[in-house]
C-alpha cells in the first residue's frame, strides 16, 4: 500500500473481540490523532476501526507511564474528543 502498511489497518482478525492489527505507521498515526485535542475518538474509529477503549489500551501499551497519565488527564471529559459532546460549528450544522 502507499502508506507502507502490508495490510489495511481497519481489517479485523478472525476473532470478533480482537482489535485490528496495525502496522507501525498506522499505530503512529493513531497515537498522533489521539494526542490532538481536536480529533474526536469517532474519527479514529472511522479511519482505523478502533473504539475509544481500544485507543486507550493502545496508548497505555505504547506510551511511557508518565506520558499515558498526562494524556488521560487531558482527554478525560474533554468535549472536543467526543463528537456527541462538542458543539457543532456553523459549517458542520449546514451539512445534511
Amino acid at each position: 500500500m502507499a502508506d507502507g502498511c502490508p495490510s489495511r489497518p481497519g481489517l479485523r482478525s478472525a476473532m470478533r473481540k480482537q482489535p485490528p492489527i496495525l502496522c507501525a505507521a498506522a499505530m503512529s498515526q493513531v497515537i498522533a490523532m489521539a494526542w490532538e485535542d481536536r480529533t474526536p475518538f469517532e474519527a479514529i474509529r472511522v479511519q482505523f476501526a478502533l473504539d475509544e477503549a481500544a485507543v486507550i489500551a493502545l496508548m497505555r501499551r505504547q506510551l511511557k507511564p508518565s506520558s499515558y497519565k498526562l494524556w488521560r488527564q487531558r482527554v478525560q471529559g474533554r468535549k472536543t474528543k467526543h463528537a456527541a459532546l462538542r458543539a457543532l460549528t456553523p459549517a458542520e450544522r449546514s451539512t445534511p
